[in-house]
């Protein structure tokens, strides 16, 4: 499960000790590693249509043809359109982690759908690493939110991930194919080479495609929070934008819902990211955590929107 990389030495020691249970469930917790921390960068142009060319700038647009198709529907496959960040130092994957403009009374609710690569009998036995009543609850909440899946994931429910990547109230953002670091230590996650890495997000997409996903966007979460300056590298040429958060839920293994909403409320900020889980079997209360804290944000004046507006500011 993902857990904030921002812990003081003793916390850390304290998470390390339950390592062998976060990586059951699927992920491990971030590490203070000093090339991983966050580089806000400058959100990226976004792209002149096709039509407005220098030439064409300024001067009437032409009538349309009546022979003129319509615009193609949203395909499923690679990311949609969305803002991103732009390159950091050297070209490195850029990292968000809270918008830049900190006036607005808006937060991101992002949901981790971890699963890895080799739960699958897991889940054949019974295990429940989906959590459909949290998606129905956000929907009649009216939640704008950011899923952030893993590959097996999609694949272990293709029919959930096709429902909430073809709603408009969510997102789906890459979460890695198969739940593995990306760097070493993660606490005890398997961890991939920079070739591995770089194919792990490729196969999460194609796995969103696969499943009917039309909501995709170009944003990745690395499993269990980890990353250096490599692991940046090493997934530069997928052209994402890393995201990490500001706030933790402290959701993972909870059993007391009110402890968790808590925890969100005293941490929520203009602008900031919340992550909590989309997987029944290891953050059991998330759901009804979730029908706490929307209420209560909202009567503090809070707007809630996806990670996308988030960057788009």
């Amino acid at each position: 499960m993902t857990i904030s990389v921002r812990r003081t030495t003793a916390a850390v020691a304290a998470v390390a000790a339950l390592s062998a249970a976060l990586a059951a469930c699927g992920g491990g917790t971030g590490t203070p590693d000093a090339g991983g921390r966050a580089r806000m960068g400058a959100s990226a142009a976004p792209s002149a249509p096709a039509s407005a060319s220098p030439s064409t700038a300024g001067s009437a647009a032409p009538a349309a043809s009546p022979r003129s198709s319509p615009p193609a529907a949203p395909q499923p496959g690679a990311p949609g359109k969305a803002p991103t960040l732009a390159p950091g130092p050297g070209g490195l994957t850029p990292v968000f982690d809270r918008a830049k403009q900190r006036t607005d009374k808006t937060v991101a609710l992002t949901f981790d759908a971890d699963m890895t690569s080799d739960q699958g009998p897991r889940a054949a036995g019974g295990e429940r690493f989906d959590n459909p009543q949290l998606i129905s609850t956000l929907r009649t909440l009216k939640v704008p939110s950011t899923v952030f899946m893993t590959g097996r994931w999609a694949e272990e429910y293709p029919d959930q991930t096709k429902s909430i990547g073809t709603d408009p109230n969510f997102e789906i953002a890459n979460h890695s194919y198969s739940h593995h670091a990306f760097t070493s230590p993660c606490y005890g996650l398997p961890t991939l080479d920079e070739a591995a890495a770089r194919a792990d997000v490729d196969r999460a997409f194609e796995a969103f495609r696969k499943a009917g996903a039309v909501n995709t966007v170009p944003y990745f979460r690395f499993p269990g929070g980890c990353y250096d300056d490599q692991a940046l590298r090493a997934i530069s040429t997928a052209k994402v934008t890393a995201v990490q958060w500001d706030v933790v839920s402290g959701d993972a293994f909870a059993k007391d819902p009110d402890a968790v909403a808590e925890q969100v409320l005293a941490g929520v900020k203009p602008g900031s990211v919340v992550v909590m889980h989309c997987t029944r079997s290891a953050a059991p209360v998330t759901e009804e955590a979730i029908r706490k804290i929307v209420p209560e944000l909202r009567k503090r004046g809070y707007r809630f929107v996806k990670v996308s507006d988030l960057i788009g500011k």
